[in-house]
């Protein structure tokens, strides 16, 4: 019997439903990735999250810069350097290890007891009730061998949502000899600096925090020596504050979690110091820090975490003066005066 058309596709149809298909290895690797993928992005909003974290820790500008040798000699063609300068910069050195060993990175890292130098406001998300920590740093020992800044820092929570947290950082400028205006000798000393502060965190919510603390500053650099003019030197005072805010929230990554922070901290707000009577101030370090991190949870063991921090010193460029052509009178051509108060420094 001869069969038709439909017959045939009929007979072929019913060939074909009674084949098994058996998954070759590569069906099975694709099948496998799809699972993982689709997996992956379960959460998309944690997985938006996660990635505009990495790309900001990730992604960074380089900026080079060349210095001629006019601009260190003073050429006339070419403006000489006008650099920014500070007093006290001691407050500026890391104090810790941990962020010393991180290029300074600290304003949002996780919380620690050196919270007080990086960010006032980590020390709300410590869930122990109190520690303290010292740390001795010998600073620059292979020029000089007795220049040191000793620390000492430490913690305590009050209830649930509030630290208090206080600071001694004190600064040695090693034995140095004092000479006059015709190199006799005028006495040995030890210059040194101190600051001394208490701060107060407090949990705002349960991913952010803020605090506050109060600084008092005091350097001693001349032992009261008299200047070659005459006149009598003194111990420079300033008072000053910090003003910190942190985040921080959990996130899935795939299958396993991490964690994301930001920080802001606005340190050393104060006034400026003078060592002398007639002297201009000198602005202290006021500095803006503002950074990230990414945490990644590998294993129940091991992480790894992306930090980035971005600094500005919030202090006025020196004054270059020179006279006016017209007027004769000696103006700012570039830079500002002394500031009068802190904000109008800043």
């Amino acid at each position: 019997m001869k069969k038709g058309p439909y017959c045939i596709l009929k007979w072929i149809a019913s060939r074909t439903s009674k084949v098994t298909v058996r998954p070759g290895i590569s069906d099975i690797i694709t099948l496998y990735l799809q699972t993982k993928i689709i997996k992956m992005f379960t959460g998309v909003r944690a997985g938006l999250i996660a990635l505009l974290t990495g790309v900001f820790m990730l992604v960074s500008t380089g900026v080079k810069g060349q210095i001629s040798t006019g601009q260190l000699g003073g050429a006339e063609d070419e403006p000489e350097l006008n650099a920014i300068q500070t007093a006290v910069p001691f407050l500026s050195i890391a104090p810790d290890s941990r962020a010393g060993g991180m290029g300074d990175a600290g304003v949002a890292s996780t919380p620690d007891v050196n919270s007080q130098h990086w960010n006032i406001g980590k020390y709300a998300f410590l869930d122990s009730k109190g520690g303290f920590a010292i740390s001795y740093t010998p600073w620059l020992r292979n020029l000089i061998p007795d220049i040191n800044l000793a620390y000492l820092t430490g913690f305590f929570r009050i209830d649930e949502q509030q630290v208090i947290s206080t600071s001694l950082r004190y600064f040695s400028l090693g034995n140095i000899t004092f000479t006059n205006i015709d190199g006799s000798f005028a006495g040995q000393y030890n210059p040194n600096e101190f600051a001394v502060d208490a701060g107060y965190s407090r949990l705002f919510t349960d991913n952010f925090s803020g605090g506050i603390a109060f600084r008092f500053i005091r350097s001693d650099l001349t032992s009261g020596q008299a200047t070659s003019d005459g006149q009598d030197t003194r111990a420079g005072i300033s008072f000053a504050a910090d003003l910190g805010f942190y985040y921080q929230n959990e996130v899935n990554v795939g299958s396993s979690d991490g964690e994301w922070a930001a920080g802001i901290s606005l340190t050393n707000m104060g006034t400026p110091i003078s060592y002398t009577v007639d002297a201009d101030k000198t602005p202290i370090p006021t500095n803006l820090r503002i950074g990230g991190r990414f945490l990644y949870n590998i294993d129940e063991y091991n992480s790894v975490a992306f930090h980035a921090d971005l600094n500005k010193l919030l202090v006025p460029t020196p004054p270059v003066k020179d006279f006016n052509a017209d007027s004769s009178d000696l103006v700012v051509v570039r830079g500002k005066e002394p500031p009068g108060s802190t904000v109008l420094g800043m």
